[in-house]
Formats: C-alpha cells, sequence, structure tokens
C-alpha cells in the first residue's frame, strides 16, 4: 500500500503543474505547544502525531485578608494527539496539588492535597490548523471530577473556548480565547454560566519566544460574582537541535484580590 501511493504520488508530481504545492501541503506542520500561557492556540497537530505537555511546577501566592494562601501543583500533563487533518484530541490531568492556608493572626494553618480533576477536549480547526495567517478554532471540553475534596471541581462542567491567532506583520503575532462555560453552583445546587478569555501579543527572537497577555475570569455564581484578572508573562525556548522541544517559563500578576497575587510556572512541551 505504501509503495502504491509513492507510486501515485510521483505520478501527480510528473503530470501536474501545482504537483509541487500539493507536496509543500502534505509538510509536518510547525512545531506548536499549548505552553506556556492561560490562552489556548488554535493549531491542530498532524494526524497521528503525539504531543506531551508537562507542568513541572506552578505556585500561586495570595496574600490579603488576614491570610495567606500558597497553592502548588506538580505534573500537571496534557497529551495530545491528531485525529483528523482539523481535528485533534487532548486529555489533560494533574498529579498532585497542595493548597496551604494560614490564618497570620493566630498562625493556624490548614492543608489539602491530592489529585486534580480529568479534562477531556477536542480542538477543530476552521481555518489555517497549522496555525499560520489567521487561524480559528473550536475547543469544546469536560471536565470529569476525578480530583480530591478541595482540588478538584466535585462535579462534571464544560464549555467552549474559541482559540483565535494572526499575524500583526512579519514580528509580532496576536492571540485570543474568548471562553464560555457551564459550572456547578457553590452549593451544589445546580450550575451557572462562567465567561473566560485572554488576550496576547508575541514575538520570536530566534529560538526564543516572548509574550504578554491579559487575562480575565467572570464567575456569575448565585452566591456571588467573583472576577479574577492577571497580567502574564511568557517565554519558551526551543532548542535549534531539537525543534520539537519546548521549555518554558511564565509569571502571572494579580490584577485584583480574587486573583492570586504572583503565580510561577516552568513547564515542558515535546512533540513525537
Amino acid at each position: 500500500m505504501r509503495g502504491l501511493l509513492t507510486i501515485m504520488g510521483l505520478a501527480a508530481a510528473m503530470t501536474l503543474p501545482a504537483g509541487g504545492a500539493a507536496l509543500a501541503q502534505s509538510a509536518p506542520r510547525d512545531f506548536c505547544p499549548d505552553r506556556p500561557g492561560k490562552g489556548s492556540p488554535p493549531c491542530v497537530l498532524d494526524v497521528g502525531r503525539f504531543q506531551a505537555e508537562l507542568g513541572l511546577a506552578d505556585a500561586a501566592y495570595s496574600r490579603g485578608g488576614g491570610t495567606s494562601t500558597d497553592d502548588t501543583a506538580f505534573g500537571s500533563l496534557e497529551l495530545r494527539l491528531g485525529l483528523t487533518p482539523t481535528v485533534e484530541g487532548q486529555l489533560s490531568w494533574t498529579a498532585h496539588e497542595r493548597v496551604r492556608q494560614k490564618d497570620r493572626a493566630t498562625g493556624a494553618t490548614s492543608t489539602i492535597d491530592g489529585t486534580g480533576d480529568l479534562g477531556l477536549a477536542l480542538r477543530w480547526s476552521l481555518r489555517n490548523p497549522g496555525g499560520d495567517g489567521l487561524s480559528v478554532a473550536l475547543q469544546p471540553f469536560v471536565t470529569a471530577p476525578t480530583g480530591a475534596d478541595g482540588i478538584g471541581g466535585g462535579k462534571w462542567q464544560g464549555g467552549v473556548i474559541a482559540p483565535i491567532s494572526m499575524p500583526l506583520n512579519g514580528d509580532w503575532s496576536l492571540a485570543l480565547s474568548p471562553e464560555l462555560d457551564v459550572r456547578p453552583d457553590a452549593d451544589g445546587s445546580g450550575r451557572h454560566a462562567g465567561l473566560a478569555g485572554a488576550v496576547g501579543v508575541g514575538r520570536s527572537f530566534g529560538p526564543v519566544s516572548l509574550g504578554v497577555e491579559l487575562w480575565a475570569d467572570v464567575d456569575d455564581d448565585p452566591a456571588g460574582r467573583v472576577t479574577s484578572a492577571s497580567f502574564d508573562l511568557t517565554a519558551g525556548w526551543t532548542p535549534a537541535s531539537v525543534p520539537d522541544l519546548q521549555l518554558d517559563a511564565s509569571a502571572y500578576l494579580g490584577l485584583n484580590r480574587d486573583t492570586p497575587d504572583l503565580e510561577l510556572v516552568v513547564g515542558v512541551a515535546k512533540r513525537f
């Protein structure tokens, strides 16, 4: 079968003027990791390609209201697989998360730790699945309540993200990730809507890519609306000798009291 496909490809190249363009279209897509940052890119993996992305460490620090909270996570894993030329599947899970709260007046502390919820998603490209030019996708997802008490969401939830990216000029690019969710109520009696999104710009300097983004989340719980927002700085490095590998680091700066004051993240992504 493979030999027959090879003969057909050679015949098309010799007989059709557009043969070179057709071959160019079948070239592997550029390496395009989800990491770093809170937004989602619209790029989709080639059919059969597999990619693993790992948050090595994620630490968020909050100080205010007489308490301090340290939220640390290790082993935040995302697995991606190209299913069709325009669709990829995703699975995400956090191996361990630890939340430690301290009352700064009394010194009393409480700690919760355990695994996170299991996330399942599909990313369907509507335009330019390789992420080049104006690229648009839809990403529906669900989250299964597999996490430990106090770590996971406790109930099934889901939503849809609409990742968009476009070049601004030869150096800069713009990315947006509007998101609509259905989330469980805090008292467990029902569900409510949530809105989130990130908008950012980025630029590559050889093997290094740098970005800045604004992120916001509005949780419209009946018990009281909570709005979170952050200003994010991201950096990724892809060694010239290993073009399918990226090491990354991020710093998220909270913009209001319902957002961690500072969150630091390091991770790695590898395409196979």
